[in-house]
């Protein structure tokens, strides 16, 4: 139940390979952002879901443009904020890692592995403050029980909980990699760009969960054909239209107010003496922390 400190919720989606616009929603309009990390991947669309508003951002920016290392991911994070977004939603096509994951069964994952490379900003901190964001549980439970339920009621398949390889790309993984992430990780599903995104949406106090698309067996399942880009593309067209209802049935599902503790994320997270922080990092980072700034 919604407290004293319950915020209204607004879904942010953000879609991922195959998932560029939504559809059978109708478009209030479109948002052009600026943020102080530079420009998102694409415009914000704003649509109306029955009585809801949601906000859409293509991850990969509409004709899919972006390598995953190329996404500005505090770009597109700090842009929902700005649009009030509360609860985002990740839609992501991933490589399935275990037998009993089928391609176009769902996966609402629970837990990542990271294995970027580094060369990602993963933080809004730095250059004057200096903060750390608790991350063991990486995905918000609250938001991730709510699109199990969209999913179950769009009579997908779906798998709930388990682990999501982040690699690097934009190649696919080797045989050796493969084996090894199912092994010695015990992954569930593979992508690229869960990180830094999750890790972003807990700077900025949202909710975020995964809607993950398996589209093929990564190259580990010697009964099956190796990955090709031909049989992803197959694979995304089927799922993108059940991903666009089950996204439509979160809206629908979504509580009008949440206290979820991702949306306190950062109440002590700051580390810098107030008096240490000054006016160009307060200005930087005023839409997300300003309301810490003050307290």
């Amino acid at each position: 139940m919604a407290g004293k400190t319950a915020k209204p919720v607004r879904l942010g989606v953000l879609g991922g390979s195959g998932v560029y616009r939504m559809e059978g929603v109708d478009v209030v309009g479109e948002h052009r952002i600026e943020t102080p990390f530079g420009s998102p991947s694409d415009a914000v669309v704003e649509a109306r879901v029955g009585a809801r508003t949601v906000l859409f951002l293509p991850r990969h920016g509409r004709g899919h443009r972006l390598l995953p290392s190329e996404v500005n991911f505090r770009a597109n994070i700090h842009a929902l904020k700005q649009m009030g977004v509360t609860h985002t939603l990740a839609v992501s096509a991933v490589g399935i890692m275990q037998e009993h994951i089928r391609p176009g069964d769902m996966v609402v994952p629970d837990q990542v592995f990271d294995r970027t490379k580094g060369i990602r900003p993963s933080t809004f901190f730095g250059e004057g403050i200096v903060g750390h964001v608790m991350f063991a549980d990486p995905f918000c439970e609250d938001l991730s029980r709510t699109v199990v339920e969209a999913a179950k009621h769009q009579g997908a398949t779906v798998h709930e909980g388990g682990t999501y390889v982040c690699m690097e790309g934009p190649q696919f993984s080797t045989r050796a990699e493969s084996h090894f992430y199912r092994k010695a990780v015990g992954a569930a599903v593979i992508g690229m760009t869960a990180l830094p995104e999750a890790k972003l949406a807990r700077e900025a106090e949202m909710c975020y969960a995964m809607l993950a698309t398996g589209t093929d067996y990564d190259c580990w399942h010697e009964a099956e054909e190796d990955v090709s880009i031909d049989a992803v593309l197959a694979i995304l067209k089927a799922n993108s239209e059940r991903a666009n209802l089950i996204v439509q049935d979160v809206v629908r599902l979504l509580p009008e107010s949440s206290d979820c503790e991702c949306l306190h994320a950062a109440k002590y997270a700051i580390i810098t003496a107030p008096e240490m922080i000054s006016d160009e990092v307060k200005e930087r980072l005023g839409v997300l922390y300003g309301h810490h700034f003050t307290a």
